[in-house]
């Protein structure tokens, strides 16, 4: 469906933005892939990566979400958006709210008024485990974004723009994570662990990508996927990475949950499984697809249901967290000792 068609990604510098450029233009002929985000010195390292002559589907736009101008200009003529800017760090969140609240809610309001005014036929949304029943302000202000992108589709007419959300865990390796940390720490011998008993959902990036561009085929406007993907403890990353490293409790940091969580037991009331994800619909009148997420097999979520990184069905091993961890060194060119 992507033939042929105009794509946007919004933060397409980020690391979600650069893999996903990657598969579409593996996967598929797009007659314009448009890359919108703030940062120069980073679009410019990427027409090196992807070059025009290569790649002339290729379109950079600089701009900010904040803008909602810039991005009527940008959403001319697209048929599908995937959001994915954002402001991500936990802590610089709680030290910076109303930045986080400019770029990840009023940002989010701006690309809904803008697809609708341009015309475009469907986006998608980027979510995090940590706009479930959020503890802290990044996670807040995604759960706000989640539901303004939801409600989108109330302000679109019977045939405009679709909204739908992909919420995810951790990519193993991701800028802030764990695991750059670990792989700086081992030479000292000792390694920070907020808390023993921690677990964290994660998920391959390029399955991330997949997951996401999938659901544009299936999506009707209103949904939120969420993918079915294991779960770790943080005790056996710091083993896979260090096996002989002391381990240091340095306690839960401000605004840090001990299991993430991705749908929670209220949540699970309109939530529908299916082989390899599940989908949240909304408790909310105007949405009439129901029936056909049944008719597509999807089968209601039981009383009382939630999906934690705590209670999952699906855990790596830590053989399993190794080889990911050599994954992320072999990409990132990190030495692994």
């Amino acid at each position: 469906m992507f033939n042929g068609k105009n794509i946007l990604i919004t933060g397409g510098t980020g690391s979600f933005g650069k893999a996903a450029i990657r598969i579409i233009l593996q996967k598929y002929s797009p007659n314009k892939l448009i890359i919108f985000s703030r940062d120069e010195l980073k679009q410019s390292e990427m027409r090196e990566q992807f070059p025009a002559s290569e790649h002339p589907c290729l379109r950079f736009f600089l701009g900010d979400i904040r803008d909602r101008s810039r991005l009527e200009e940008a959403f001319d003529e697209v048929d599908f958006v995937i959001h994915a800017a954002a402001l991500k760090q936990v802590p610089a969140a709680e030290y910076n709210p109303f930045e986080f609240i400019k770029t990840n809610v009023l940002g989010s309001q701006n690309i809904i008024q803008a697809a609708i005014r341009c015309g475009v036929e469907k986006v998608i949304a980027l979510s995090t485990d940590k706009a479930a029943a959020p503890l802290n302000l990044y996670g807040a202000t995604k759960l706000c974004a989640d539901k303004l992108f939801i409600n989108g589709n109330q302000m679109s007419k019977k045939d405009g723009c679709k909204f739908s959300v992909v919420r995810y865990g951790n990519v193993l390796g991701s800028r802030g994570s764990v695991v750059p940390l670990f792989l700086e720490k081992r030479a000292s011998g000792v390694l920070p662990v907020t808390d023993e008993r921690m677990t964290r959902f994660t998920i391959n990036l390029d399955d991330a990508i997949d997951f996401t561009l999938d659901k544009f085929k299936v999506m009707f406007g209103g949904e939120l996927y969420v993918p079915k993907i294991p779960s770790y403890r943080i005790l056996d990353v710091a083993t896979a990475i260090a096996p002989e490293a002391k381990v240091d409790i340095v306690g839960i940091r401000p605004g840090e949950k001990l299991h993430e969580c991705m749908i929670t037991e209220d949540d699970a009331r309109t939530a529908y499984e299916f082989d390899s994800y599940f989908v949240v619909l909304p408790n909310l009148t105007w949405y009439k697809y129901k029936t056909d997420i049944q008719e597509m097999g999807g089968t209601p979520c039981q009383e009382g249901f939630s999906y934690t990184s705590g209670n999952n069905t699906e855990w790596l091993n830590i053989e399993e967290i190794s080889d990911l961890v050599d994954e992320y060194c072999a990409t990132y060119g990190v030495e692994r000792k």
